[in-house]
């Protein structure tokens, strides 16, 4: 990037590599959608991005966390840190499909991390009181949020490359005792069902070892 020119809004550059970069091997120009799944620290968002490594080439990194408190902008921090230098990345939760479409390189590999983390953004922005929501509004957010999913999966479909989504699995525990966790869960989960459906690979990463699932 010349000097004076401006960077384009959201996007930042990587401080530094965290693991030694594999041997760069020529991306690949076909089509792949892999969906990466597990728990909490399982593992799934690092090995994730040792997947496109891997592959090599250019890679637009779709954040999609928001730094609402110290605990998340430290998160954020670690996630910075360990990406390459000449990955690019692009910050957002909404209208994701427009801003790909708009902001990525030819053949440049997409890494969105996390789904989780965007449906929860965009349920916060819709409804303010969880406590009283109906189910008619319930099912109307569900299928907005579905909306933004159906049209960024269509998206990463139309790219030359491979297209990595991370998301969590939130269905393998208690069931939650409040609104917001039961409509949180239960979206969350549907979502995975679309994506999984759509992709051509799913892993579940357990302990930081992934388990090909589809």
């Amino acid at each position: 990037m010349s000097k004076g020119e401006q960077r384009p809004f959201g996007f930042e550059g990587s401080d530094r590599l965290f693991l030694p970069a594999p041997k760069r091997q020529e991306a690949k120009t076909e089509n792949r959608l892999v969906l990466v799944t597990g728990g909490a620290r399982s593992g799934k968002s690092r090995w994730a991005e040792h997947l496109l490594q891997e592959q090599g080439g250019g890679v637009l990194y779709v954040a999609t966390a928001l730094p609402i408190d110290e605990e998340m902008q430290d998160r954020i921090n670690r996630h910075r840190t360990r990406r390459p230098p000449h990955w690019r990345t692009l910050e957002g939760y909404s209208g994701l499909a427009r801003l790909i479409r708009e902001t990525r390189l030819f053949r440049e590999a997409v890494l969105l991390d996390c789904l989780t983390i965007m449906v929860t953004n965009l349920l916060l922005d819709a409804v303010k009181d969880f406590d009283r929501v109906t189910p008619q509004e319930a099912e109307t957010v569900e299928k907005a949020i579905e909306q933004e999913v159906v049209s960024l999966v269509k998206a990463l479909r139309e790219i030359e490359s491979t297209a990595v989504i991370v998301t969590n699995e939130v269905g393998m525990g208690l069931v939650p005792d409040n609104p917001l966790g039961r409509l949180f869960r239960d979206v969350c989960g549907r979502m995975n069902q679309l994506v999984a459906a759509e992709a051509d690979e799913v892993y579940l990463v357990v302990c930081g070892i992934p388990v090909r699932i589809k």
